[in-house]
């Protein structure tokens, strides 16, 4: 166990690698080849909302995984003097599970991903990592997930976003806790084999786990032929 890290003795790892497992064998059923409701041409809340009906009626089913799966689930935040809702934001996909000792609510954040700057922007700003740092999404919750869909190669998305990282202003808006090394991201991820890396914010003691921090399993998912965004998918499939 790494020094600050304490907290993840007590985490249910094991349903929550049994959920992402669940959720990139799903990924890669449906992508093998475009069907005409998974294709890269698909808008990312059509491609999330089928992946999560696939992994709930199918891929859990199997595995007979014992927890609830959403998708678009609804979180709100109210004001207690004046019952009146001061936010609402929708997650992507949502696992939750519990016994009689733990529980987790596990969101995956999932963002369509090619080569570009805006992309990358996108997938690292206000819409995106940054609801698991200064947003609503998993309060309270100790780990929670980022899903790039890549529509362009891996090794020409995944390094520019681990190298804008480490750049101070996005580290300083991120709130990123620097391993013991210095660097601002943990690779491989210690969370799931999946993940390509992990990140580690601070946040507001109001959303935040006892320790103070959310830990962030970074997953980028390939289809299974070749993709790329400079070709725009216009079949009739």
């Amino acid at each position: 166990m790494n020094i600050g890290i304490e907290w993840l003795d007590a985490f249910p790892i094991r349903p929550a690698a049994e959920a992402v497992d669940a959720l990139c064998e799903s990924w890669s059923q449906l992508s093998r080849h475009p069907l005409p409701g998974f294709h890269p041409g698909m808008k990312e809340p059509s491609l999330t909302r089928a992946l999560k009906a696939h992994v709930e009626s199918v891929t859990a089913r199997n595995r007979g995984l014992l927890g609830m799966w959403a998708a678009e689930s609804v979180v709100n935040v109210l004001d207690p003097k004046t019952a009146v809702i001061r936010e609402e934001r929708r997650n992507d996909i949502v696992y939750g599970w519990n016994d009689e000792v733990a529980g987790l609510q596990l969101v995956f954040e999932f963002k369509k991903m090619s080569r570009s700057a805006r992309d990358r922007k996108h997938y690292l700003g206000s819409k995106g990592l940054e609801r698991f740092v200064t947003g609503i999404y998993s309060r309270y919750q100790p780990v929670a997930a980022m899903v790039g869909m890549l529509i362009d190669p891996e090794d020409e998305v995944v390094p520019p976003v681990r190298n804008a990282l480490a750049t101070v202003a996005v580290a300083t808006r991120l709130r990123l806790r620097h391993f013991a090394n210095g660097a601002a991201v943990e690779q491989p991820s210690i969370l799931f084999t999946q993940a390509d890396f992990d990140t580690e914010h601070h946040r507001n003691p109001a959303l935040a786990p006892s320790h103070g921090t959310i830990r962030v399993a970074h997953i980028f998912l390939k289809f299974g032929y070749p993709v790329t965004s400079r070709v725009t998918l216009r079949r009739n499939l």
